[in-house]
């Protein structure tokens, strides 16, 4: 703990052969803040927290969690990035939840939450699983604590990786689209889950398309495209003051698509 924001990336970028999917990106997130990612397919949003949470390695600039340097070290006047191990270390710090669950499918619903604060944290395995009893009971799933998660629904499964998720408890939890591949009647559940997430302060990132969503629980929506950063702010003024015509575009289209869904659902 630095007193400073808990994240920080400094010019970030990210190539993939000669596409720029980062582009630059700079971005503090503050201990207890819930900032939404918002922007079109293939803006860079779900590259932006894999970068944070090391599953891919940047090529330019800097990310730092509490003031500690992600993926490197100084050495000998330059950087050299750090071993597996070192950065396992660092990545244990952070949770996240990604849009197909990533379940273990022989592991019970409370494994697949204890085995993290037990095999990575070294947790006393009586007390990991308490607290994953208490973490089911949150997320309406005690019940299946004992079930296998072929036997679960899509939006149980994903409230079991939510779960999973917190059970580390993370210094920050990135979510990748995490309704995205679910049926649009199991998304309120996972949602409401997550709400009381950001209702107890915990810091988050979380890339999502559910506009609804955005306005309503973050602290302050980012939005971007062609890997770069075009807006940013609390969500009460993006949405309804957009400053950039590409992002004025954007939500016409999303709020054009929620007013014909519920056209629809008021006419069957």
């Amino acid at each position: 703990m630095t007193g400073g924001p808990a994240l920080r990336l400094r010019g970030v970028r990210k190539n993939f052969g000669e596409h720029a999917a980062l582009d630059g990106v700079s971005l503090d997130v503050q201990e207890g803040e819930v900032v939404v990612v918002i922007g079109p397919s293939g803006s860079g949003k779900s590259t932006l927290i894999r970068c944070v949470h090391q599953l891919d390695t940047i090529d330019a600039g800097a990310i730092y969690l509490d003031g500690e340097l992600l993926g490197y070290e100084q050495h000998r006047g330059g950087l050299r990035a750090l071993g597996a191990r070192r950065v396992a270390a660092q990545r244990s710090r952070m949770s996240m939840v990604f849009q197909q669950f990533n379940l273990i499918p022989h592991f019970t619903v409370l494994r697949n939450i204890t085995e993290a604060p037990v095999r990575v944290h070294g947790r006393p395995r009586a007390e990991a699983e308490a607290e994953g009893m208490e973490l089911l009971e949150r997320v309406g799933l005690a019940d299946r604590a004992h079930h296998y998660p072929r036997q679960l629904s899509g939006g149980q499964q994903q409230r079991v990786a939510i779960a999973r998720a917190v059970a580390t408890k993370p210094r920050i939890t990135l979510f990748d689209e995490p309704t995205s591949a679910l049926d649009p009647e199991l998304v309120d559940d996972v949602l409401a889950v997550m709400r009381g997430l950001a209702e107890e302060g915990m810091t988050m990132i979380v890339v999502t398309h559910e506009m609804a969503f955005a306005r309503e629980v973050a602290d302050r929506c980012v939005f971007m495209e062609s890997g770069r950063i075009v807006e940013s702010g609390p969500p009460a003024e993006l949405f309804t003051t957009p400053s950039s015509p590409r992002l004025r575009s954007f939500l016409a289209r999303h709020h054009n698509a929620e007013a014909f869904a519920s056209t629809v659902e008021s006419n069957s």
